[in-house]
């Protein structure tokens, strides 16, 4: 349940459709130990910053365990797009019902009550449910006067203008064509629609948050905002600002699809700090102790996006491009590693570990194709009887090219592993699996570390690994130690 929350998206992936995701979630959830699934939707928003699972399990709670769901969902829903989720979840039918219920409906109505003005403006983004279409189907009792006149304005309500908050006001009031307005400081797709000047794609560029910016280069390119004067420099400098990108809890595979999409006609100072950001997104990458081979699976199933297919919505992302981008950063970090990429055998590939991240990445990606067989680096290292104390597979472990050999032996991994250990005693096996599905080559003992999904604490988890200082349970005691 660990695994499918933090790294599951209720989407179809290569090998799984969302249905499954979800059934195999509904499943598992409905016998689960309730405070330990509790600790599990709080640990997959918190820390792998998950929105689909969080919502769903905080609604599963809200049937099960109900004493739970209120410390669950103040935690758990954080945002807009959380609550938007959690309805939709709710008014489903996925859990077992089609209404919200008294608790989680007086929880939405709190929420509602207590977000700040600007936290609800910008839940006002988005459809499917939209806060619109909540509000009308919690009626909140409006704490004041001010916000009983946003509750109205929010559903297209007759209210008191002058009670409304100064940004949606100033909105008004620059969508009226009022002299001498500025730009107003709303959610940028409230504005898009408007008539805007270069000038003023420029003023919500500035004042855009660095995800915002990374999102939106090419918009930017479009209406003129690199044309006027020092602008690009200034977006150039948000980009690759250390501290910005810690406060936006960049993915470098965020840095890596702005970098893939970016417009070539981009001046030469953002696609730089593009490439500047992804260094510094990764510079937490630590040395791991001792000789390390990283093995990228390059096969034909890591050419699907990381986040499955969602009608459009899908990160264009692929597997392939993690992979790529997990083994350019450790090489950057450990500039002996061996690279083996893999389909049914290695591919030979010749890397300059003084390349950029980027750079490596892009090679890497550009491979593609062909069956899975997992065993294959590791079989390679055994021919060249190689001395290793780390091997580590990126992979969305589907290894069906060699499955069939292993029947009633073990995996065709383990016993690669088993041989390369004869020499290497000492060596620890981390098998990555990008999108967790039913199985893994290596089952998870004192030397084999199994890791679901991709985050910065990827890098973190396998380098405690290397220094004995992870146990073969490291997800549920972690997760244990989320306060409810």
């Amino acid at each position: 349940l660990a695994q499918l929350a933090v790294t599951g998206t209720l989407s179809d992936t290569y090998y799984m459709n969302a249905e499954t995701h979800l059934d195999d979630v509904l499943q598992i959830a409905r016998r689960a130990d309730p405070q330990i699934m509790a600790k599990i939707a709080i640990w997959a928003r918190r820390e792998g910053h998950m929105k689909d699972m969080p919502a769903l399990l905080t609604a599963v709670l809200s049937v099960r365990a109900p004493e739970l769901f209120p410390s669950v969902f103040t935690q758990a829903i954080d945002n807009g797009r959380m609550l938007r989720t959690f309805v939709q979840i709710m008014r489903s039918g996925a859990i077992g019902r089609k209404s919200l219920g008294s608790m989680p409906k007086r929880m939405v109505q709190a929420w509602l009550n207590t977000a700040s003005d600007k936290a609800l403006l910008a839940a006002s983004v988005g459809q499917s449910p939209s806060v619109a279409d909540v509000i009308r189907m919690v009626h909140p009792n409006p704490v004041s006067a001010e916000r009983d006149a946003f509750f109205a304005w929010l559903i297209g309500k007759p209210c008191d203008i002058e009670l409304l908050p100064d940004a949606v006001r100033d909105w008004m009031a620059f969508k009226a064509g009022t002299k001498g307005i500025a730009v107003p400081d709303v959610p940028f797709q409230m504005l898009t629609s408007l008539p805007l000047t270069a000038k003023h794609w420029a003023k919500i560029a500035e004042r855009g948050g660095w995800q915002m910016a990374r999102m939106n280069l090419n918009t930017f390119q479009r209406h003129g905002v690199f044309g006027l004067t020092g602008k690009a420099h200034r977006i150039a400098a948000k980009l690759a600002d250390r501290s910005a990108i810690k406060r936006a809890r960049a993915f470098p595979y965020q840095l890596m699809v702005a970098w893939m999409h970016a417009n070539p006609d981009l001046p030469e100072s953002i696609r730089n700090a593009l490439q500047d950001a992804m260094e510094i997104a990764t510079a937490n990458v630590p040395k791991i102790k001792g000789v390390v081979a990283v093995c990228p699976d390059v096969s034909g199933s890591m050419s699907w996006s990381v986040t499955g297919t969602r009608h459009g919505a899908e990160s264009k992302v692929r597997c392939v491009d993690v992979a790529a981008l997990t083994t350019a950063s450790i090489l950057r970090a450990n500039p002996q590693a061996h690279v083996l990429p893999f389909d049914v055998d290695v591919v030979r590939l010749r890397l300059n570990p003084r390349d950029s991240v980027m750079t490596t990445a892009e090679k890497l990606a550009a491979i593609g194709g062909g069956g899975t067989a997992c065993s294959a680096p590791i079989a390679r290292l055994n021919k060249m009887r190689a001395r290793v104390d780390m091997v580590i597979l990126v992979s969305d472990n589907e290894s069906w090219a060699d499955r069939g050999h292993a029947w009633g032996r073990g995996t065709p991994v383990m016993k690669e592993w088993i041989k390369l250990k004869r020499r290497n005693p000492d060596a620890r096996l981390v098998c990555l699996d990008i999108t967790p599905n039913q199985t893994t080559p290596a089952h998870e003992r004192a030397d084999v570390l199994n890791i679901g999904g991709f985050s910065d604490r990827v890098f973190d988890l396998i380098a405690a690994f290397s220094e004995d200082r992870l146990g073969p349970d490291h997800w549920i005691s972690e997760i244990r130690k989320v306060r409810l």
